[in-house]
């Protein structure tokens, strides 16, 4: 599998790398404290051998010295065992936040196929989180690892046989948690995938609703929500049941374990091959191995969780673009000639269009999902089927998409505004040298300041929510004009404006863009009027062009589109 597309153990292994200096330093201090840890009742069984059996007050000063001494060390270890691990964790889930963003806002697209941004974004913040846990599982996992092996060091040199104990039963104790934990795995991508969609759904509806309190919809909405959420809740019933069942088996394991370390531990006390100190240690040490046991019992269940999560987050990067950077460079300069021929995508049947520089066009479409597919293909989000879009005579097939987006720029209708001011919407794509009072004034947004509690200042919400229909369509109007492209693509930026605002609105198009390629795609006679010519996109092909009075006479079907 290509770097390009990863697969889940290939996330997993750049997660790690990415944070291998922070792992190891987590791993050595932890380590570090499983030993101080594992010492601890070795150093109690000495104390007793040699200080408490003997009454002897020096050796037992001087071995308590010793124990407070080894507990100082194991509690720093800890300490910077425990930051190094967490600060792995997070980075390495930052880092995959970040390559998740890069890759869903790739010019060329194809990430989102298939899912709904909610679903990205579950992913993006909830498998993240579990890939980059991971990093902390395996630290924990390698000092919990040392801790036994210290325990069982320690037990050979106490007795052969209860070394033996340990390090025969750990193997088949971590191998049993190995097989328990496939059932989890299973089950907790089943649940992410659920719960990704039921988070998908909730902002899919909190998005619309405005729309569905508008036509009475909020009983089915809320219906679509309950079942998606009660799958969600039984996917994660199920993950759970799973997580219960490995931790509760691997404990009882565990258990098992612990009393056979005990039983023989008592044996060998009672036969004199081992001092009372010497078995003090060995039930110490046999009590000490339940935390690291189930520390790896916690580390499997987290690796099972994370290579889950770490599938979908591949997926999504190995998603192939929905399309490719050619290779020919940008016109220099653009002089803004668009030439669509024989351009077949969607529900376009052969669009033949040519749209000379610095024209204002009007495209009305009678089909709206032609309008939308005309603008995937400008935008190039989609290449055609077959025909080609050209820009000043280049294909944009043989373009790099974020090229194209620095010469061409489609507004869509359903344009969102970002969390901010209104100022900073308009300039958010605007070149610096460029003053966004004339594309505020041109798009009516000058009026829509003067009506808000701080102007051009005041907050806009998530979605410009805050903002009525249409302040919102004025700000994203004056953001695709304050842009400054060399040709733009406008799709119905005035349907929740009055007439009045949609007139002027109109003519502050024309002036602020004059000189250069404009072309709206609109139903809008106010818009119609003022362009240059109108093409006239019927049944999937451009069936007329000429201005927006003389089609008006003409065609009926034309005067039904812009009239009715």
């Amino acid at each position: 599998m290509s770097a390009a597309h990863p697969s889940g153990r290939a996330v997993l292994r750049e997660s790690i790398a990415g944070q291998r200096g922070r792992v190891a330093l987590s791993a050595l201090f932890g380590s570090g404290h499983q030993i101080g840890e594992a010492l601890v009742p070795a150093l109690i069984g000495v104390v007793i051998d040699r200080a408490v059996t003997g009454s002897d007050t020096g050796a037992l000063v001087l071995w308590l010295g010793v124990l407070a001494a080894v507990y100082a060390g194991l509690a720093l270890s800890f300490r910077i065992g425990a930051w190094s691990g967490e600060l792995a964790a997070v980075r390495a889930e930052h880092s995959l936040r970040v390559t998740l963003v890069r890759r869903v806002l790739h010019p060329g697209g194809g990430a989102e196929k298939g899912r709904l941004p909610g679903a990205l974004a579950n992913i993006a913040t909830e498998d993240a989180k579990r890939v980059g846990a991971v990093n902390m599982a395996l630290t924990l996992g390698i000092a919990a690892l040392v801790g036994i092996a210290t325990c069982a060091i320690v037990l050979v040199r106490t007795s052969v046989t209860l070394g033996l104990v340990v390090l025969v039963g750990t193997p088949v104790l971590l191998w049993l948690g190995h097989l328990l934990s496939k059932p989890l795995e299973t089950r907790s991508e089943a649940e992410q995938e659920q719960a990704a969609h039921a988070s998908a759904v909730a902002a899919d509806l909190v998005t619309g609703l405005r729309v569905l309190k508008g036509i009475g919809g909020e009983s089915a909405a809320i219906e679509r929500y309950r079942a998606t959420s009660l799958d969600s809740l039984r996917a994660t019933l199920r993950a759970a049941r799973a997580q219960a069942f490995q931790s509760g088996m691997v404990l009882a394991l565990t258990g098992c374990l612990i009393a056979a370390v005990a039983l023989v531990g008592g044996r060998l006390a009672a036969e004199g091959t081992i001092s009372l100190g010497q078995l003090v240690s060995a039930v110490g040490l046999a009590l000490f191995l339940i935390g690291p046991l189930e520390v790896l019992a916690w580390v499997n269940a987290e690796l099972a969780q994370g290579r889950a999560s770490a599938t979908r987050i591949a997926e999504v990067l190995a998603g192939a673009p929905a399309v490719t950077a050619g290779g020919s460079p940008l016109p220099s300069p653009v002089r803004g000639a668009v030439r669509l021929t024989g351009v077949r995508h969607g529900g376009l049947r052969g669009v033949d269009l040519d749209i000379v520089p610095g024209e204002l066009l009007g495209v009305v479409a009678t089909d709206p999902a032609h309008a939308a597919d005309l603008l995937r293909c400008l935008s190039r989000q989609a290449d055609p089927d077959a025909g080609s879009v050209e820009l000043d005579g280049v294909s944009l097939r043989d373009l790099d998409p974020a090229g194209i987006r620095t010469a061409v720029l489609v507004a869509e209708h359903d344009a969102d505004l970002f969390e901010g001011t209104v100022r900073g919407n308009v300039t958010a794509a605007a070149p610096q040298a460029t003053a966004p009072e004339p594309a505020m004034s041109a798009a009516g947004v000058t009026q829509v300041s003067e009506t808000l509690p701080d102007g051009e200042h005041t907050a806009v919400s998530e979605q410009g929510r805050s903002l009525s229909g249409g302040q919102r369509q004025r700000v994203a109007l004056a953001r695709a004009l304050a842009a400054d492209r060399p040709v733009l693509v406008v799709h119905e930026p005035t349907t929740a404006v009055d007439t009045v605002t949609e007139a002027r609105i109109a003519s502050g198009i024309r002036d602020i863009r004059k000189g250069r390629t404009t072309v709206l795609v609109t139903t809008s006679p106010a818009l119609l009027a003022v362009t240059d010519r109108v093409a006239l996109l019927h049944d999937g092909r451009v069936t007329d062009t000429a201005p927006h009075a003389e089609l008006v006479r003409r065609h009926e079907i034309y005067r039904s589109a812009v009239l009715a």
